[in-house]
């Protein structure tokens, strides 16, 4: 059986205060990793703090706005001042605010965006520096199947297709420093958001899915874990569909 070991490594998650990210923290931190917990509710990233030293490891809370260049500046710098360096940053922050296109305002649009996928370039920018100091430099985005396109959600979709863009334009930029850069793709998973759409809708998107079932928040981890492992040393600008087979919403 291979496990998987981090070891030695420092992850900054951001997001992490919400259902995925704090899932994805514990797995990296479990796996060995001391991770920096971004959130901008800091009392969530305090909270992620507490549940990785429950589970025995090491991790500090961050509530920086990764929107905020300076802040994420700021943040990152903080990595490297407590625990001396970077090697995993796992872009995860993100949020909706749904509307069919008439509907839609320039709100709605450009804080969909600018969390989803602004976010994840300005961190990546920051980071780069760190991440080029380590043997195993990794960033992995976390995505949604919604990039493929959804009702409704024309600034989702649009920011989680320009996230998966991003991907493949870093991952060219930064292969010869040896840093992977890859995309994970969550189809339908279950956490306290999905739990309170109608059950009707549930219903369907659960029929669109072939194994016809939602998926769990460590199935998401464990892929994020596999990226950000030895595992994946030679995997770069790669997008994992972890959807139980569902091609779009």
């Amino acid at each position: 059986m291979v496990s998987i070991s981090l070891a030695g490594r420092v992850a900054l998650v951001t997001g992490a205060g919400g259902d995925l990210g704090r899932g994805i923290a514990l797995c990296l931190a479990r796996a060995g990793a001391r991770v920096l917990v971004n959130d901008r509710a800091l009392e969530r990233a305090q909270r992620t703090c507490e549940m990785v030293s429950e589970a025995g490891g090491a991790a500090l809370a961050d509530g920086s706005d990764v929107t905020d260049a300076a802040a994420v500046a700021t943040m990152t710098a903080r990595a490297q001042q407590e625990f001396g360096r970077l090697d995993i940053l796992v872009n995860n922050a993100g949020g909706i605010r749904d509307a069919l296109i008439e509907r839609m305002s320039d709100a709605d649009w450009d804080q969909v965006c600018n969390l989803n996928l602004k976010a994840a370039f300005v961190c990546a920018r920051a980071a780069t520096p760190l991440l080029r100091r380590s043997s195993a430099g990794r960033v992995v985005n976390i995505a949604s199947m919604a990039y493929r396109g959804n009702v409704g959600q024309s600034n989702y979709a649009a920011a989680k297709a320009g996230l998966v863009g991003l991907t493949r334009s870093l991952g060219l930029e930064l292969a010869r420093d040896g840093i992977t850069v890859n995309c994970v793709a969550p189809g339908l998973i279950e956490t306290p958001k999905s739990a309170s759409l109608p059950d009707a809708v549930r219903e369907r998107l659960i029929r669109t899915t072939p194994m016809r079932r939602m998926g769990t928040i460590d199935d998401i981890a464990h892929a994020v874990l596999f990226f950000a492992s030895d595992l994946a040393a030679f995997a770069s600008r790669q997008v994992l569909h972890v959807s139980g087979g569902m091609e779009g919403f």
